[in-house]
């Protein structure tokens, strides 16, 4: 997983950025840099104002043009997502953080809309503000002078960008905002799950076009996109199946209560866990001391002992600390949902008072899809949104 660095916040949701911007924005400056004269250029003829192209190119200020331009594009892939969150926030869900990577900007949601004018209302705001943004750069650039060049050219690339950004992102390739609005219009009058299914179809066309664009053009750029837009497809669709298959069911609906909970002792030996596994047909189990549950150990823990030192060594020398907790009345697709963020098989559920009120694990919520007819494939959906 690509690490992730929090820069602020606003409006109280995170923002954060990963290490792939460190290569982007310098590649983007440089090929701004390298190229001012024909970027002046190409925004008289857009917009129709002139540029003084000698004064851009001359000393360092190609650098510091380019520099700015790649900062302010990820502002603005920044502000367009915050216009999803700010929406979102306004229609009762809740944001989890806004990521900026190297093909763009993600929202992460912590619920999906499950009303089709919220979904519909959430993807517009964010070309909306790109919109806006574009408008106003191109209006500022209207009335900038010819004596401040590097501005006119920053103001009027991003202004240009900003609008590119809101008519990109207007393309039905679902799950880009194009392909929300879609599936929005289409849960109207089919079940959610027909819908997305519907728009996911239509999302990997255009993901395939964009692929076979890149491919002619030379653009590795855009075949990642399109590439990403296939797969993202592809996931929306588990999800949204997911979701189906899961709906009304909680935690506590599949959970083996705390009395039924296989336990081990702080002190047990790597040695006698194993023979457990072995025995209960178990890979893993709650480690305690003193009555409370102060970790996990698993079979994946145990396999880093040394056998000459697993019949001395405690579990509680191996066991994972970092408890990953869930609610008994949590749905459980949201259990399923940190299951797969945290990479773990089995959640310990607690009650308000943070006593142990059951385990949870991956084998059980395996059950549960097949139970309802559901190939259990399907158990390795995320939840990241892509909005960029």
């Amino acid at each position: 997983m690509i690490k992730r660095y929090r820069i602020g916040s606003v409006f109280r949701i995170p923002i954060e950025v990963d290490v792939s911007l460190l290569v982007v924005i310098p590649v983007v400056t440089w090929v701004i840099a390298t190229d001012v004269g024909a970027m002046a250029r190409l925004l008289e003829l857009a917009v129709g104002v002139q540029i003084d192209r000698a004064a851009v190119s001359a000393g360092p200020w190609p650098w510091v043009v380019g520099a700015v331009c790649a900062l302010g594009l990820f502002a603005s892939v920044g502000l367009h997502e915050l216009g999803h969150s700010v929406v979102a926030l306004r229609s009762g869900y809740d944001i989890d953080a806004i990521q900026l990577w190297l093909l763009g900007g993600i929202a992460h949601f912590a619920d999906q809309p499950d009303q089709w004018d919220d979904e519909f209302r959430i993807a517009v705001a964010g070309p909306a503000v790109s919109v806006l943004l574009g408008l106003v750069g191109l209006a500022i650039l209207t009335l900038l002078p010819r004596s401040v060049p590097n501005a006119q050219l920053v103001v009027g690339y991003l202004g240009v960008v900003n609008l590119v950004l809101a008519g990109f992102n207007l393309l039905p390739g679902f799950p880009m905002d194009g392909g929300r609005i879609l599936r929005a219009i289409l849960s109207r009058t089919r079940p959610l799950t027909e819908a997305t299914e519907l728009a996911a179809r239509v999302g990997k066309v255009v993901a395939l076009c964009l692929g076979l664009l890149g491919v002619v053009a030379f653009n590795p750029f855009l075949i990642a996109i399109g590439l990403f837009v296939y797969l993202g497809a592809s996931s929306e669709v588990t999800q949204t199946k997911l979701r189906a298959v899961f709906e009304g069911t909680t935690v506590a609906d599949l959970m083996t209560p705390a009395e039924s909970v296989r336990t081990l002792d702080a002190e047990t030996t790597a040695a006698t866990a194993l023979d457990r596994m072995y025995d209960d047909g178990h890979t893993g189990y709650p480690v305690c001391r003193d009555g409370d549950v102060v970790g996990i150990v698993t079979l994946e823990d145990l396999s880093r002992v040394e056998t000459d030192e697993q019949a001395t060594m405690a579990v509680e020398s191996v066991m994972s600390d970092d408890l990953v907790t869930v609610s008994p009345g949590a749905p459980a697709f949201e259990a399923l949902q940190t299951m797969d963020e945290e990479g773990v098989g089995r959640l310990l559920v607690t009650d308000e008072q943070g006593e142990l009120a059951g385990l949870v694990t991956r084998s059980d919520l395996l059950t549960a899809l097949a139970v309802a007819g559901t190939t259990p494939e399907v158990v390795s959906a995320g939840r990241s949104r892509l909005a960029t």
